[in-house]
């Protein structure tokens, strides 16, 4: 009994790091896991924010059909890309972020591929293969609730290559032996159509708003229409909390440009009426 409990606590405790990770996030940089009874690797799990890193095009992964593919083939036409670090044998932490992720696409207004812009998957764990995150795409394809035409891919590949990724996009995270699982901050990362580092967003959970907004920056404005603009620039990104928040000065100056628009089409009706009774009294006057 008292090993199943201590297993139990240091799962429960793993969890709880995982969570502070993606949510407290500070500025975006995660200082480490609370005193306890975690291993020395465990305390790696930071993220430290790349932003303005370009992502190396040449690093080679397996996509969820087994093709070879290159970080390259997912840039350079100008579509901007959503990255998750994950690993697809995880039933916590990976799934709950990835469902969150999956929800917040559900109730977007955009879909990867048809819009502009694509995610992308990474599995930390390379001993994963293209069956488990081909049966991963599927489940969280499901939720999307958009068929199978998504442009989500998820890539498996060797330690090297997903380390060296990780470390371009900031994302520190560890293997715990005695528990079999990894342990790793819940992140989003955006980047730009070239490959470079944009944005990130914290959570298990993701507003669609949010995710619009990093890829409106992340595409260099090509992404959304002149009213998403408008909206965007009554928000600003809080490092604090890794997400959007209320811009009050955004807000007055769209209630200014709100008022402006009320009153010329108030004066403009206006015009167009006193040019109207100017007619019907020069008409009568003729007559």
């Amino acid at each position: 009994m008292d090993g199943t409990l201590h297993r139990i606590l240091r799962t429960a405790l793993v969890a709880l790091v995982l969570f502070a990770a993606g949510t407290l996030a500070g500025r975006g940089v995660w200082a480490g896991p609370p005193a306890g009874p975690l291993s020395p690797e465990m305390r790696a799990i930071s993220v430290d924010e790349q932003r303005g890193v370009q992502i190396d095009p040449a690093l080679t992964f397996t996509d969820h059909q087994g093709r070879k593919v290159r970080l390259g083939d997912f840039f350079g036409d100008g579509k901007p890309v959503l990255f998750t670090l994950n690993y697809y044998r995880c039933k916590v932490i990976c799934s709950v972020q990835l469902d969150g992720l999956a929800q917040a696409f559900s109730k977007l207004d955009w879909t990867a591929g048809e819009d502009g812009f694509r995610v992308v998957t990474v599995s930390i764990d390379p001993r994963e293969g293209p069956k488990l995150a081909q049966h991963k795409r599927s489940m969280i394809l499901e939720k999307v609730g958009r068929g199978d035409d998504v442009d989500w891919t998820f890539l498996t590949g060797d330690a090297l290559s997903i380390r060296t990724l990780a470390a371009q996009l900031g994302v520190g995270f560890a293997y715990d032996a005695e528990q079999d699982q990894y342990a790793h901050p819940a992140v989003a990362i955006f980047a730009s159509p070239d490959g470079t580092v944009t944005q990130y967003l914290y959570g298990l959970t993701y507003q669609p708003r949010d995710l619009k907004f990093a890829l409106i920056e992340a595409s260099k404005g090509q992404l959304g229409t002149p009213v998403d603009q408008l909206i965007m620039s009554c928000f600003h990104y809080d490092a604090s909390i890794g997400r959007y928040g209320p811009f009050a000065f955004g807000i007055m100056r769209l209630g200014g440009a709100a008022t402006a628009l009320v009153l010329g089409i108030f004066l403009l009706g206006y015009w167009r009426f006193e040019r109207r009774r100017k007619r019907t009294r020069s008409a009568e006057a003729k007559s």
